[in-house]
């Protein structure tokens, strides 16, 4: 299988995901999900990585971040998901991969469609069907915006704010609050793939300036566009569209 192709776009949002290996349940645990977010507060430490949002399921997980132009969301990334899989491995005695070859990245356009992804994410486990509001999950970003804890905060919230157009903070929860309120009472849960398996997602004219800096290599992608959104699919096969993403 083709491996997908990774860019660095300093300030561009990118929605990542990344899965268990053959969409085992390795993540079923609650120590091993707090784990994963221990190391992302670590990973924020050290690289400078700019979290937004992120929710870590049973055996995927979904991380929105800003891209800093250093090299620092791979960094991230090996780091989380090595120390992850070697604590993992070592307590069950186990051998062989625990995440599948490599995580996925679609950028995400600011503002409205930045919004919409927030939202997508936060409904994860609700989408699942563990949980009938994301406040009761507890390895999320939505119960972090919502409820700040006194220590170890991961998302960014002044760049969060920043990055949708929003200022104060108390404001800026309650909008969000109100978001995930109004897509639970449409029933909006269905799945969407283009979140999760496309290169890019958003307007036509963001479409083509992501066109222009990928470069060469992305001219030939096809693009698909509704009423509200265009996305840039990804050729490299490596979304799973069976999982509950």
């Amino acid at each position: 299988m083709p491996r997908s192709r990774r860019f660095q776009i300093p300030g561009q949002v990118w929605h990542i995901t990344h899965r268990c290996h053959r969409q085992q349940f390795l993540l079923k645990f609650a120590r091993d999900r707090r784990l994963w977010r221990y190391w992302l507060f670590e990973a924020r430490k050290r690289y400078g990585l700019c979290v937004l949002n992120y929710i870590v399921t049973s055996n995927h997980i979904h991380l929105l971040v800003r891209d800093q132009g250093k090299g620092e969301i791979a960094q991230s990334m090996q780091l989380v998901a090595g120390r992850v899989a070697q604590a993992y491995n070592r307590r069950k005695q186990r051998k062989g991969a625990f995440w599948e070859d490599r995580y996925h990245a679609t950028a995400v356009e600011k503002g409205d469609h930045l919004a919409r992804c927030l939202v997508y994410i936060d409904l994860n486990m609700v989408r699942a069907g563990q949980v009938t509001h994301p406040a009761n999950w507890e390895t999320s970003g939505y119960r972090e915006i919502q409820s700040p804890p006194r220590r170890y905060r991961i998302i960014d919230l002044n760049a969060l704010q920043q990055t949708l157009g929003m200022e104060g903070t108390s404001q800026f929860r309650t909008i969000h609050r109100e978001w995930v309120e109004q897509a639970l009472a449409d029933d909006r849960m269905q799945r969407d793939p283009r979140w999760s398996g496309s290169l890019a997602v958003g307007s036509k004219p963001f479409m083509e300036e992501v066109r222009r800096q990928m470069g060469p290599q992305v001219y030939t992608r096809r693009t698909e566009s509704d009423r509200e959104t265009t996305s840039l699919h990804d050729s490299s096969g490596t979304y799973m569209p069976n999982s509950n993403s």
